[in-house]
């Protein structure tokens, strides 16, 4: 009987190691099974969307705006980021960003990309391989620090620009993404945040914190030489018109492909970034007609981008009505802040980064909580499985209080952020160019190149 037991058990354990095997291999196709080849080539898409933003987008929107002899100079600093963040992302700063960590930072357990392969992450994105995920929000970190540029344009060292830049993106940035979209943010609405903040694509991990500490740095750095007194007309609206146009087709990237799925919630992302796209342009022209007699090229394309960045945290939560109040109250208040309160105030953000990205990142981050929607998104539910209410118009009020807490932070963040990084730059490497090079222009002090070689 011993013998015969023994063997049962030997029988049933060799049965059992020949089906483990097995049961791996349905694991795995499980897995890939659960993967969308539909869902993964729209996040692909999005990626070189959002790319798209940075080289050629903003690097022609910016380009254009400064004088001739810093063209290449304010080109170069988009340009450099799409390098040099990516390294730090693949180093540290998707770990920082997504790694769980605490309410306020991520930790290491993503540090060099380890364990950020072709298995999806279910808590970020469970049809697409996490190694997707992962280089879509690059995107992201890619263009926010680019943003910033325009408040120093033609004024600031490339050595110092490349310290700040670096530090900046370790010390405002990725803490606010993992704030905000991180597994256990302090403002993550999905993934146990203790503020309920909306943030779809960015209002305030980017807008906010680039465009607050765009006016930091204007202020710190003080103005360009014969500002108020020289002409520092742009020199190429082509330049800037082609940019514009080209953030606003990348835009759909950043803003539909938020959605991490080629879904009914993108298209919807899309329909609103549009629409709201639409009435800012107009708001910004029409409030510029009634000022001052005409509508400008400058002023259209400015508005366009002003309600890309007011419906960006709002776009998967509100529908296309809404969406157009948005963009058009964001043409307004961004003209106001750019033509009107800037020359009052008389500081210098040279191509109104705070104007344009602090001023209607906090609008849209507001708005959201006036119009967001469970009718365009119910991803929060309660213990019913029934969609719970979202912003004001679902009847909860309390939304826009969560969401003037995220803004707050952001701008706490960017200000004491910015400040210090760059008090640290300016003792090691220097921040402001000489007078001379700045007399001479970036072009030619920084890189020792002309854009415009007329003799030739």
């Amino acid at each position: 009987m011993k013998r015969l037991a023994t063997l049962i058990a030997c029988t049933a354990a060799a049965a059992a190691a020949q089906q483990a095997p097995d049961k791996i291999a349905a694991l795995e196709n499980a897995v890939k099974a659960a993967q969308s080849a539909g869902d993964n080539a729209w996040m692909l898409t999005s990626s070189a969307l959002v790319l798209m933003m940075t080289g050629p987008g903003l690097a022609l929107f910016y380009g254009g705006l400064v004088r001739k002899k810093n063209v290449l100079a304010t080109m170069m600093q988009s340009f450099i980021m799409m390098a040099v963040i990516t390294v730090l992302w693949a180093l540290v700063g998707y770990s920082f960003a997504f790694g769980e960590g605490n309410p306020f930072i991520g930790d290491l357990r993503y540090m060099f990309l380890n364990g950020v392969g072709a298995a999806p992450n279910g808590d970020y994105a469970g049809t697409i391989p996490h190694q997707t995920y992962m280089i879509y929000q690059l995107m992201f970190a890619i263009i926010t620090p680019a943003l910033i540029t325009g408040a120093f344009a033609e004024r600031m060292k490339f050595k110092g620009m490349l310290l700040f830049m670096i530090l900046w993106a370790l010390v405002v940035y990725n803490p606010m993404a993992h704030m905000v979209w991180g597994k256990g943010g302090l403002l993550n609405a999905f993934l146990g945040g203790k503020f309920r903040a909306f943030d779809f694509a960015g209002g305030t991990v980017v807008h906010i914190t680039s465009g607050v500490s765009a006016l930091v740095c204007a202020l710190y750095l003080g103005k360009r030489k014969g500002y108020g007194t020289e002409p520092m007309k742009p020199h190429n609206l082509v330049l800037s018109f082609i940019g514009a146009c080209l953030l606003w087709v990348g835009w759909f990237g950043f803003n539909a492909g938020s959605a991490v799925a080629a879904s009914g919630l993108a298209t919807s992302a899309f329909v609103a970034t549009h629409f709201a796209t639409a009435t800012a342009a107009i708001g910004w022209c029409l409030a510029e007609w009634m000022h001052n007699g005409k509508p400008s090229v400058l002023g259209g394309i400015s508005g366009a981008v002003a309600g890309l960045v007011a419906i960006t945290p709002a776009s998967g939560f509100v529908k296309p009505m809404p969406a157009l109040v948005i963009g058009l109250l964001a043409g307004l208040l961004c003209y106001f802040m750019v033509a009107i309160l800037k020359q009052k105030l008389g500081y210098d953000d040279s191509l109104d980064a705070f104007g344009v990205h602090g001023a209607g990142g906090t609008l849209g981050a507001i708005m959201t909580g006036v119009f967001a929607t469970n009718e365009v998104n119910d991803a929060l539910k309660d213990a019913a499985g029934k969609p719970l209410p979202l912003g004001l118009v679902d009847g909860n009020g309390g939304q826009i209080v969560d969401q003037l807490v995220a803004v707050a932070i952001a701008w706490v963040l960017a200000i004491v952020g910015t400040l210090v990084i760059l008090k640290v730059v300016d003792m090691v490497t220097g921040l402001r160019a000489e007078e001379e090079e700045e007399v001479v222009g970036l072009d030619l002090s920084m890189h020792g190149e002309e854009a415009y070689n007329l003799e030739s």
